[in-house]
């Protein structure tokens, strides 16, 4: 009670609240006070001013009729006011326990639907909680959400711009449902993709492969099933995967799982070289991998001479290359592909999830001829029959309608508009080429990239180290930084500061954590 209050008999609890003569502890006990009415509940505990001073003036007495002031809104909602408002003054602490509903119902002279409403109003705003038999309490304030990490690892492509991209799918499929019957579209398909689906793999493979046969052409759900599936069948346990030394994790992923080797080739400014693919295969390799254009994770574009000199190579060593190539689209004017340079000798992969959408999980797959489509096909179904037929339609109706290419474009001026932002923001330096969804940013030496990536994570920021790509010794000091899955460019570039920041300063105080 506020001091100098004239009933001094009266104290305010330290625990809990006190109506009439029982006071209401947080710890479940009574004892016994003088009594008073709800007026004195609203005033040692909500802050209506005088109302204890009043009560030796039964005219002021009076003028409170059960407390409440008419057009400040509903008496359950008066009340719940009320209870925020002693909070807010820290009259009642978190832990006060709450008189039942029924006694304060008598105590306020309303009935008990309106305090059950009152209850139900505080415990919206967070301002209450119920404890089972214990009874309701004050509750402790919120804790503060934790910062949102913001993502600069995973590599997606951004929202297409200027492209409503929920529109499309809502229409997308729409036009599927009256042109399929849904328990077609709900029950097992053909493996590997129907004539269609095949069709129009074909069609969207052609922006980047010459001479496309839709009966070589193999619909896959995701690309990394699809990179199984050509090891599977094109390679036995112990046998070597030839890759360069920074590597996609996926390809090191599928190899480990599937008994395979990787084989570090020789490289040099502009990638593989034909000697290193040579006497790779000399040491057992019996596949070549390669990612040559906006390569994950450098961004680095092989020139097409070189293109010709590993495709001559792999021939005359009578190894299958397998091309994967989730990026192309992105680069104007980007060499040809290996699968157009060497059609016998190359399993062409593209993904739709770094073009397009993830949700889609679709890729294609372009194999030399029919034998080696149902080759890689057999082997898919050791662990996947199938790509979901409802994405397969989708996909169709959207390469077909002309929607896959809108949003293709969209998504190429968004990941362009992005890549203009990094260049201003971050040191490098880049590639001359700004095109794709992500940047390799070497770093200075006063930083190591494990230190950089984990000194990031605990400002709030995922970047990916050199460490996770590279095989054998001497890592990079560098990061990849993906530009697409922070959904706004204004939080994107918050994020860029912040990380330029970090590579202008020199670490402080780096220990290893103990949890």
């Amino acid at each position: 009670m506020r001091e100098g209050a004239p009933w001094r008999s009266v104290q305010r609890p330290r625990h809990g609240l006190e109506l009439g003569r029982t006071r209401f502890s947080m710890y479940g006990l009574k004892r016994r006070f003088l009594p008073y009415s709800s007026i004195d509940f609203l005033s040692m505990h909500c802050g209506i001013p005088g109302a204890i001073e009043s009560m030796h003036n039964d005219d002021v007495y009076a003028s409170w009729p059960l407390t409440f002031v008419r057009g400040a809104g509903p008496r359950y909602r008066q009340i719940a006011d009320f209870i925020e408002g002693a909070v807010a003054a820290n009259r009642m602490q978190p832990g006060d326990r709450l008189p039942p509903q029924r006694r304060l119902a008598q105590h306020l002279g309303v009935d008990l639907t309106t305090v059950t409403r009152a209850y139900a109003e505080a415990a919206q705003r967070g301002l209450i909680e119920a404890r089972g038999p214990l009874g309701t309490f004050i509750a402790r304030p919120a804790e503060q959400p934790l910062r949102q990490m913001l993502d600069l690892g995973m590599n997606m492509p951004p929202l297409p711009l200027g492209c409503d991209l929920q529109d499309l799918l809502r229409h997308g499929l729409a036009k599927a449902m009256e042109r399929h019957d849904v328990g077609v579209m709900m029950t097992y398909h053909q493996a590997g993709g129907g004539p269609a689906e095949r069709e129009a793999g074909a069609q969207w493979l052609s922006q980047s492969v010459e001479n496309v046969d839709p009966d070589r052409v193999l619909v896959c759900p995701g690309a990394q099933a699809a990179l199984a599936a050509v090891m599977l069948a094109y390679s036995r346990p112990g046998d070597g995967i030839i890759a360069e030394p920074l590597v996609y994790p996926g390809l090191l992923t599928a190899a480990r799982q599937l008994g395979r080797r990787v084989l570090v080739a020789e490289t040099d400014a502009d990638g593989m070289t034909p000697a290193g693919l040579e006497r790779a295969c000399r040491d057992g390799g019996r596949l070549v991998y390669l990612n040559p254009t906006l390569q994950n994770p450098t961004a680095h574009t092989m020139s097409a001479a070189r293109r010709r000199d590993l495709a001559r190579s792999a021939v005359a060593c009578g190894v299958r290359i397998i091309e994967d190539d989730p990026y192309s689209l992105f680069l104007d004017g980007a060499p040809p592909a290996l699968a157009s340079l060497a059609p016998a000798s190359v399993f062409y992969i593209a993904t739709l999830a770094k073009t397009l959408t993830p949700g889609l999980r679709t890729a294609f797959v372009l194999g030399p001829d029919q034998d080696s489509r149902h080759n890689v096909l057999a082997a898919m179904r050791s662990f996947a029959v199938m790509a979901a037929p409802l994405m397969g339609v989708l996909t169709t109706q959207w390469i077909a309608s002309g929607a896959a290419r809108q949003i293709l474009d969209g998504v190429r001026a968004e990941a362009h508009a992005r890549q203009q932002l990094a260049r201003q923001l971050l040191p490098g330096p880049f590639p001359a080429a700004a095109a794709g969804i992500h940047l390799w940013q070497p770093l200075p030496d006063c930083w190591t990239a494990a230190d950089l990536e984990r000194v990031a994570r605990d400002e709030g920021l995922s970047v990916t180290s050199s460490e996770v790509f590279h095989l054998g010794p001497g890592t990079p000091n560098a990061i990849r930084i993906s530009l697409g899955s922070i959904p706004e460019r204004r939080a994107l570039a918050q994020a860029l500061e912040r990380l330029a920041g970090l590579l202008r300063r020199r670490p402080r105080g780096l220990r290893d954590v103990i949890v």
